[in-house]
């Protein structure tokens, strides 16, 4: 769960990112595991999904660490948060993201794919139209 107010907005790395609304100082507890907000999936039942839902799961879905027979699946802004290979945020104690320095608003907020991932980390192609124009 963001523990900051923020919005998606088009990311220079890619597709979509989360956006801080305001500053944020160095050692600020950004995201925080929610259990209420953040849903544990069986993840033996994720093939059984429809296509389009396990493709969705598969994206934004990690393995709970606790339970790696269970996949978090993030409700909020959070599942949107881009890798950076120096991330601004530090999520190495698997239950919070803490700000590793000051971050100005407007900034966007990444962590390490490392951080959620068992194995090797594999970068998807992107999933959103962000730049795509409306009908007429």
């Amino acid at each position: 769960m963001m523990m900051v107010r923020c919005y998606l907005a088009p990311s220079a790395i890619e597709g979509l990112g989360v956006f801080c609304h305001d500053d944020i100082a160095r050692g600020d507890n950004v995201w925080r595991h929610e259990p209420l907000l953040d849903i544990r999936l069986p993840a033996a039942r994720v093939a059984a999904l429809e296509p389009h839902a396990r493709e969705f799961v598969e994206r934004y879905s990690y393995p709970d660490f606790a339970d790696p027979a269970y996949l978090v699946l993030e409700s909020d802004e959070g599942r949107f948060m881009n890798h950076a290979d120096d991330p601004n945020l530090d999520f190495s104690d698997g239950v919070q993201g803490i700000a590793r320095w000051d971050i100005p608003a407007g900034t966007e907020l990444t962590c390490h794919y490392s951080t959620f991932t068992l194995g090797q980390i594999v970068m998807q192609p992107p999933r959103h139209r962000v730049h795509a124009v409306a009908a007429q």
